[in-house]
C-alpha cells in the first residue's frame, strides 16, 4: 500500500515538475504576504483586477513562450502594443467601423512580427539588437502619428470590449485564458509545437531533420506581434483611449513571467504551464507592492531582482540539465 502511494507521488512529481511546484509554492508565500500585509489583497474584487492586470501580460507572454523555447527574443512588445492602441484610436477618429480598425490594427502586428523575422533570419542580427530597433521605431511612429498627445475614443462597440464580462470575468480576462488554452495544446500537442522544441534545442540539427528554422521563427515573430496588437488593441478599450506613452517594460514582465515558468533562456525547454504559473507570481507580486505603498522607484529595483532571480533559476536549471546529459552519456559509455 505504502509502495503503491509513493508511486502514485513520485508519478505526480513527474507530471508536474519539481520546477513547479517551487513555483507554485512561492505563488503561495506571495499570496500569504502581501494578504498579511494587507487584508484586502485577497479578495475577489482584488482578484478580478490582479487577472485584468495579468491579462495583457499574459496575452504577450504566450508568445514569448514560443519566442523563447525557439531560441529567439522580443524587446518591441511594449512600443507595439502603445502603437497598436494608438493606431486603432486614430483608425476610429476618422469614422471606420470598429471592426475594420481592428483588423488593420492586427495586420500591423503581422507587419511588425514579419520585419523582425527578416532581420534576424535575412540580416542575421541577434534577435536581442533586432528587436532593439523595431521597440524605438515603433514607439516613434506611436507618437508620430498622433503627434504625441492621446487619443479619446468614443466608438461604443470598440469601448465595449474592455467593459464586456462574461460569467462575471472581463473579457481580456477570458483572452488571455483562452490563448492559454489554444497555443499550449499547440506548443505540446503539434508538430508545429515540437518544432519550436527542435530548432531551440539546435537550429542546425533541426534543418538536417528536414525542418525550416527561418520559417518557423518567422510564425512565431508574427505570433507573438499578433497577440500583442491584440492586447494593445484591448488595453485602448479599457483605457477609452490610444496612448502612445503606455505599456513602457512590457516585455520585461512578459520576459520575467517565462523565464520564472522555466522557460530556459537558452530555447529548447519550457511549457506553457510553467508560463501560466510565471504569470501569476509576477502579477501578484506587482500588485502587492502596489497595495501595501511601496514608492514607485523600489517597484523598479523589486521588478529588477525578481527579473535577477528569475534568470539566476534559469541559469542553474541549465546547468543542472547540462550535469544530467553528462552523467547519462558516461553510463551510455560504460
Amino acid at each position: 500500500m505504502s509502495n503503491q502511494k509513493n508511486k502514485k507521488e513520485h508519478k505526480l512529481l513527474n507530471l508536474i515538475g519539481g520546477d513547479k511546484l517551487i513555483l507554485l509554492a512561492a505563488i503561495v508565500v506571495v499570496f500569504a504576504l502581501f494578504t498579511c500585509l494587507n487584508r484586502n489583497f485577497l479578495t475577489w474584487q482584488n482578484m478580478v483586477n490582479l487577472l485584468v492586470a495579468a491579462s495583457l501580460v499574459g496575452i504577450v507572454a504566450v508568445g514569448h513562450t514560443y519566442l523563447i523555447i525557439a531560441g529567439q527574443n522580443d524587446l518591441s512588445p511594449g512600443s507595439l502594443a502603445a502603437f497598436s492602441g494608438t493606431l486603432a484610436a486614430l483608425l476610429l477618429s476618422f469614422g471606420m467601423p470598429a471592426g475594420v480598425s481592428i483588423v488593420i490594427t492586427l495586420l500591423a502586428g503581422v507587419a511588425v512580427g514579419l520585419f523582425n523575422a527578416w532581420m534576424v533570419n535575412k540580416i542575421k542580427l541577434e534577435a536581442f539588437i533586432a528587436t532593439l530597433v523595431t521597440q524605438s521605431v515603433i514607439r516613434g511612429f506611436a507618437y508620430i502619428i498622433c503627434d504625441g498627445k492621446p487619443i479619446a475614443i468614443s466608438n461604443k462597440t470598440f469601448i465595449a470590449l474592455g467593459k464586456a464580462r462574461f460569467l462575471g470575468l472581463p473579457l481580456t480576462v477570458w483572452l488571455m485564458i483562452l490563448a492559454f488554452v489554444i497555443f499550449g495544446f499547440i506548443l505540446a500537442r503539434t508538430k508545429f509545437g515540437r518544432s519550436v522544441y527542435a530548432i531551440g534545442g539546435s537550429s542546425e540539427a533541426a534543418r538536417l531533420a528536414g525542418l525550416n528554422p527561418q520559417r518557423i521563427i518567422t510564425l512565431c515573430f508574427i505570433l507573438i506581434g499578433v497577440l500583442t496588437s491584440l492586447g494593445g488593441i484591448i488595453f485602448a478599450a479599457r483605457m477609452n483611449s490610444g496612448q502612445p506613452a503606455a505599456n513602457i517594460n512590457l516585455e520585461f514582465d512578459a520576459i520575467t513571467a517565462v523565464i520564472l515558468g522555466g522557460v530556459s533562456f537558452a530555447g529548447g525547454v519550457g511549457s506553457m504551464f510553467g508560463t501560466v504559473l510565471g504569470v501569476i507570481l509576477i502579477q501578484a507580486f506587482n500588485t502587492g507592492l502596489i497595495m501595501v505603498n511601496v514608492p514607485t522607484f523600489w517597484q523598479y529595483v523589486a521588478r529588477g531582482a525578481l527579473l535577477l532571480f528569475a534568470l539566476t533559476s534559469d541559469y542553474i536549471r541549465k546547468q543542472r540539465r547540462e550535469k544530467e546529459l553528462l552523467e547519462a552519456s558516461m553510463r551510455n559509455v560504460k
